[in-house]
């Protein structure tokens, strides 16, 4: 296991043990649940989520402003029926959807006013960020 697993491990131990709780995030993440797009693997990701008003969630793949996409991202795309762990409301069924550049654009807006390091990892970028949705289904 790498030290990047290790630390998404600890993080998804502690979310489960406090209640979605984790000290440096708060009750900002959900661990997102996927299956590996070529190898079938299960595997959870926690990733800060963005509560919408329909009662969803927004996840930026941002990969620390990576030059590429998180396998995450990957692996939903290839299977957007997944569930989600919340702080709120435990675990949840969610269909995954990319936002297109104008639903995008309203969100990346809210996104950088309430979590400015993701505008920082778009600059470091030559990339556009991808924004998904994550709606219960």
């Amino acid at each position: 296991m790498s030290a990047h697993d290790d630390w998404n491990q600890s993080i998804i131990d502690t979310f489960r043990a406090n209640g979605g709780e984790v000290p440096q995030f708060g009750r900002h993440l959900v661990l997102v649940h996927h299956t590996g797009a070529r190898t079938g693997a299960q595997r959870v990701s926690p990733v800060m989520g963005f509560p919408t008003d329909d009662g969803g969630w927004l996840i930026v793949a941002s990969k620390g402003g990576s030059p590429q996409n998180p396998a995450w991202y990957h692996n939903l795309r290839a299977h957007p029926k997944t569930v989600v762990e919340t702080p709120d409301d435990g675990t949840v069924d969610v269909i995954v959807s990319e936002l297109d550049r104008d639903e995008r654009a309203v969100a990346w807006s809210r996104i950088t006013a309430q979590a400015p390091g993701f505008g920082d990892y778009e600059r470091r970028t030559a990339r556009t960020i991808p924004v998904l949705k994550l709606s219960r289904s």
